[in-house]
């Protein structure tokens, strides 16, 4: 099973990558960008076939590795 994580920056946390991204998107004459956001997307191929249990280990691992759960949030999509 194919397991995607993305995790981003929470809302309200300053996310200077997504201003330099932001500002050189301007420079570039991108002007109808509002603001940009930055985050990382994590892959993993798990040999789980059932849902739950990959849903429980998968959350685990971004409460304890993935993510720093102080700062950032993070979604959880299984693949089939």
């Amino acid at each position: 099973m194919k397991v995607i994580v993305n995790v981003f920056l929470k809302a309200g946390v300053l996310d200077s990558q997504g201003k330099a991204v932001h500002h050189a998107l301007d420079s570039l004459h991108f002007s109808n960008v509002s603001d940009v956001r930055v985050g990382k997307q994590i892959v993993l191929q798990m040999n789980e076939s059932d849902d739950k249990k990959a849903m429980t280990d998968v959350t685990k691992m971004c409460e304890e590795l993935l993510a720093n759960t102080v700062i950032e949030d993070y979604t959880i999509e299984l693949v089939k």
